[in-house]
């Protein structure tokens, strides 16, 4: 970072199916909560950045930067931003460069969506939006059957089983008990997602993270201090569609926003204590974990095995119950996993990582087009 960026604290929405609540109360209820937890006044924000995804197609109220800068008696500048799943973490990056830049000492970050209060296809073809419109669309795929795609060429390649993908989502709501915000709170063991109804072969529907509702914020700051700072934000892309890919197993946004962040903050990978992870599908874990270097190719499954996921693992997964079972409100999200870090590094995490000292945001958007990694480090 150009400069200390603190983060003072956050607050969120319960995550699931919020049917009384509005797309404007969600976001109300986490700035209030965001402001409530920290030291500082409303009108010492000088600058607000939404992430979402849908607000006009499943809300229909767009022009979310304006709404959420009313929120505040004194209306500071205000914009939204959107990068499919990847908003959230978008947005904390924007603010990052408004505090770097001096453009802003304090940034009020949120992540929001709601998804629940539209027909089911409607949400499908809308997250579609995220793929590509010539040469995915067209093939009638939707994100399961692109991960499925995805899946099937992993399985084949490094001869996973489907009771092995299984462990994934199993740790994800082993953790999610715990957790008061999380949409499901409830431990499902391996062999029960096996046989979960298919939605698109191999993955079945405890293998995919939920339609979800929900709201998270966070202040960042360059002028007022904190325990936790943002040691770096790193983007990374790549081509929208599996198609033009050199492989469809491996996210090449991952691997250089991941490297250029470690670069940024002067770590080494086994300085990471903790680790809030991307699983919008069983698979796309088991990649993520391979592309950032914590296991060879094909091989991470073994973490799982080994326990070293575990929240006295090696290397802790997803100890909030990740998007399988907090919920995936897709502006949302990655907002949320930076706020679960700060949780972790102040101790206020629901599963505490004994010791956690340096933690990691991973959040993505599409199929691996785009990826937001965000490290946080307490002082």
């Amino acid at each position: 970072m150009l400069q200390p960026v603190y983060v003072l604290g956050g607050g969120q929405t319960k995550f699931g199916e919020l049917w009384d609540f509005s797309l404007a109360d969600l976001i109300r209820s986490a700035v209030d909560g965001a402001i409530a937890a920290t030291k500082i006044l409303p009108t010492d924000i000088d600058a607000v950045v939404i992430g979402n995804m849908l607000g006009g197609e499943t809300a229909e109220q767009a022009h979310l930067g304006t709404f959420c800068s009313s929120l505040l008696p004194h209306h500071p500048p205000a914009l939204r931003v959107e990068a499919a799943c990847a908003s959230g973490g978008i947005a904390i990056h924007t603010a990052c460069a408004l505090l770097e830049s001096n453009r802003a000492e304090t940034v009020l970050v949120i992540g929001a969506e709601k998804l629940t209060d539209v027909a089911g296809e409607l949400v499908t073809s809308a997250l579609m939006h995220a793929a590509d419109a010539e040469k995915d669309g067209p093939s009638g795929l939707t994100f399961p059957g692109i991960f499925a795609l995805t899946a099937t060429a992993y399985m084949h390649k490094y001869n996973l089983s489907r009771d092995d993908l299984s462990l994934v989502s199993a740790l994800s709501h082993k953790a999610a008990v715990k957790n008061p915000y999380a949409q499901f709170r409830k431990e499902i063991p391996a062999a029960s997602i096996s046989r979960s109804p298919l939605v698109a072969d191999p993955l079945r529907l405890l293998d995919c993270s939920p339609i979800t509702d929900g709201a998270a914020a966070l202040i960042l700051s360059t002028k007022h201090e904190s325990g936790v700072r943002l040691a770096a934000s790193q983007i990374g892309t790549e081509a929208l569609s599996l198609t033009d890919r050199a492989s469809i197993t491996s996210f090449t946004s991952t691997k250089t926003a991941f490297a250029n962040a470690l670069s940024e903050a002067g770590w080494k990978r086994n300085d990471i204590d903790a680790i809030e992870l991307h699983d919008c599908f069983s698979i796309a874990s088991l990649i993520h974990l391979e592309d950032m270097g914590f296991a060879p190719e094909g091989e991470a499954i073994q973490l799982y095995k080994q326990g070293d996921t575990d929240i006295d693992g090696a290397c802790p997964i997803n100890t909030s119950g990740g998007l399988k079972a907090c919920g995936h409100p897709i502006g949302a999200t990655g907002v949320k996993q930076v706020l679960d870090c700060f949780k972790q590094l102040t101790k206020q995490a629901p599963n505490q990582v004994q010791n956690a000292k340096r933690v990691l945001a991973h959040n993505l958007g599409g199929v691996g087009a785009t990826c937001t990694i965000h490290l946080l480090e307490s002082i």
